[in-house]
């Protein structure tokens, strides 16, 4: 897995999960540790999920690489459901982070869209699985209309 960064350093943790016993698709996470704390001094942590979907050369070095999907809300919502099926959220909400974007490029180049949403999600106390529901706040009227909005749209944005 190669080194993303974030406030100047590579990630904390970072983990790949193989999909359908191909070294070509796989699941990505890496996560930064931040010097905030929260819910009763917890730290706080940052994360980013991509999904390689193929292997090919970087458009920006020419050397051999993977090239992520561009629907990255997608493997956004996969890890969140990870998280809930193994019982580890104890409540999730959305902020906005960078807004929705149809023709993004990653650093290598790669083609990508997103609905701009960041996840923010509680986990169980250490070694603690999460009981009952998980609390899921609601997003505020703009947000709820932009999502159906990009709830239309995505589908098209695969296509491209």
């Amino acid at each position: 897995m190669s080194a993303l960064f974030l406030f100047g350093r590579r990630q904390d943790l970072g983990f790949e999960r193989d999909v359908g016993g191909s070294p070509r698709e796989r699941n990505h996470v890496r996560f930064w540790r931040t010097d905030l704390a929260a819910d009763g001094g917890r730290p706080v942590w940052i994360g980013s999920a991509t999904f390689d979907r193929s292997v090919g050369l970087s458009h920006t070095t020419g050397q051999i690489t993977h090239h992520i999907a561009p629907d990255i809300d997608a493997e956004r919502d996969t890890l969140i459901r990870d998280f809930e099926t193994a019982n580890r959220l104890t409540t999730l909400y959305f902020v906005t982070g960078v807004g929705p974007t149809v023709n993004g490029r990653s650093g290598d180049g790669d083609r990508y869209f997103t609905d701009g949403e960041l996840a923010v999600g509680v986990l169980a106390m250490e070694g603690a699985r999460a009981t009952g529901p998980i609390e899921k706040l609601p997003s505020p009227a703009p947000i709820t209309i932009k999502n159906q909005f990009w709830s239309w749209i995505r589908p098209t944005l695969s296509g491209q």
